[in-house]
């Protein structure tokens, strides 16, 4: 009954605040040795494939969508489970095209490729200057959802919560550099994994018939797509279908692993391409697993307050984005909720911790570099942790103002924007891997177009799906900046030829 549920208690507050401390510590004794110059950037070479492998998936996993995953399938549809089940598009059109050029370049960032492929430092400044815009909006978000709804849950003023997760992220990323981060994000993802897998196994066990209901649910109960929704819509290809869902998240994927710094960054702690694909399959099954038990998690909790509406309130009962926390506060044993709200935590601070480090080092390296020449390693890394620790200082204070305001609309909206601009930023790098007589002024222009009609599809053709707006991108990226590159070649009377190593085809020899 209602009256018994138990809600979050100290234990539980003493459960998050130890994980806190837990890795606090473990961030500083990854940091203890003293990291200068490259190995800040892109680790010392001791960190395992695997470790990478979690920290990849940690980094991609939204903490909002840790709730929202599961509040999908609550509300009656697995459709958005195609967008990651995409990773069977992404993964090998980034281990045959990408890694292979990445490992062979030996590359310091995602950009330093652009500067290489088109002998461009302007292309390189322009990606990282979208890359680092992109990021700060989305740091102080990160910190600010979670940590509202945390608050609301336990009582726990939000901007100590705040605080607390920017204090301990620029602690380490600040003096251990990317192997520290690499490390913490590898506990802090197996905590999410084994927090919501764990919710899972007790969800099952306390339905009637265990895992046989949700089966059933799923194959005859119409609980697996919603009405309307089909596997293929003839009458428009680019509107909301699950073959649109599914390449399209495979192609939005496929953006992040090739042109998103945070991504990339781990890629470059080895040159070892068996090692780089080992990473790069592993976490595409880690992701799949993980969103497969995030939307078997939603459907069960649907059958359980179903089987038991006495448990649940009307007002959460509607709110498919609120139930899966309202199951972890007053359903869960005492001491399970702070570890299941603990892997919560842990995805907001993994995406923090890799988002001032990458942030940091795509400044010194792609942008300070540029600004200030033959700068010594010690110098960069004194710059870098300098940029740490701002840019954790601004994502605090940015949280704390946001937490006072009501701007999740305005937060989708600039996500949105940057969102489709990162794509056409993609875009320019399948341009530079795919053909190798392109310039960078056709990649300039390519990219220009390209946001300027994904823009227009957006606003403009409301029947397009969202999903294609990657796919979109990339086609035209790739048609103007050839075009371009042609008309360039004809009037000047040179033609421009890519540096050996830096297309896919020219990677193999």
């Amino acid at each position: 009954m209602l009256e018994e549920l138990h809600g979050f208690t100290w234990i539980d507050t003493t459960v998050l605040v130890v994980y806190m401390i837990g890795v606090l510590l473990a961030g500083i004794y990854f940091s203890k040795k003293e990291m200068k110059g490259k190995e800040f950037f892109k680790g010392d070479g001791s960190v395992p494939w695997w470790v990478t492998c979690v920290s990849i998936f940690a980094t991609l996993l939204s903490p909002i969508s840790f709730l929202a995953l599961a509040g999908n399938s609550y509300g009656g549809t697995w459709m958005l489970w195609f967008a990651q089940l995409g990773m069977i598009i992404a993964i090998p059109l980034t281990i045959r095209f990408f890694l292979p050029v990445y490992a062979k370049l030996d590359i310091d960032t995602a950009y330093h490729y652009l500067e290489i492929r088109f002998q461009s430092p302007a292309l390189r400044v322009l990606g990282a200057v979208m890359f680092v815009l992109f990021q700060l909006g989305r740091m102080s978000i990160v910190m600010y959802l979670p940590c509202v709804a945390l608050a609301s849950l336990t009582d726990i003023n939000v901007d100590v919560l705040i605080i607390a997760m920017g204090a301990i992220a620029i602690v380490y990323s600040y003096t251990g550099g990317l192997k520290a981060v690499l490390w913490t994000d590898f506990i802090q993802g197996v905590i999410l994994i084994g927090g919501i897998t764990l919710t899972l196994f007790y969800i099952i066990y306390k339905l009637d018939n265990g895992i046989a209901d949700v089966t059933a649910s799923l194959t005859t109960g119409g609980r697996f797509l919603a009405d309307g929704e089909k596997w293929v819509d003839w009458s428009n290809l680019l509107g909301t279908s699950v073959l649109v869902t599914l390449v399209g998240g495979g192609l939005s994927t496929f953006c992040s692993y090739v042109s998103s710094q945070d991504v990339v960054q781990r890629f470059t702690t080895t040159t070892d391409v068996k090692q780089l694909n080992k990473m790069t399959i592993g976490n595409g099954i880690l992701s799949i697993f993980c969103a497969s038990v995030f939307y078997m998690v939603g459907t069960a909790l649907y059958l359980y307050y179903n089987q038991n509406p006495e448990e649940i309130t009307d007002l959460f009962r509607h709110s498919q984005d609120k139930v899966f926390a309202y199951f972890l506060t007053y359903e869960l044993p005492v001491g399970i909720t702070g570890i299941i709200l603990a892997a919560l935590y842990a995805a907001s601070q993994s995406t923090l911790s890799t988002g001032i480090n990458s942030v940091a080092t795509s400044w010194v390296m792609d942008i300070q570099t540029k600004i200030t020449p033959n700068m010594s390693y010690e110098r960069q890394t004194k710059i870098a942790q300098y940029i740490s620790l701002a840019i954790g200082i601004f994502a605090i204070l940015v949280a704390m103002y946001l937490a006072r305001l009501d701007v999740k609309s305005a937060y989708e909206l600039f996500n949105s924007f940057l969102g489709q601009a990162l794509g056409a930023l993609a875009g320019v790098f399948v341009l530079g891997a795919f053909t190798r007589k392109t310039t960078a002024l056709g990649a300039f222009i390519g990219f220009v177009a390209a946001t300027a009609i994904v823009f227009y599809c957006k606003y403009n053709v409301p029947s397009i799906s969202f999903w294609m707006y990657a796919f979109i991108a990339m086609a035209v990226t790739l048609i103007v900046g050839i075009i371009v590159s042609v008309i360039q070649a004809k009037a000047t009377g040179k033609e421009f030829v890519a540096p050996e190593g830096s297309t896919y085809l020219t990677a193999k020899n």
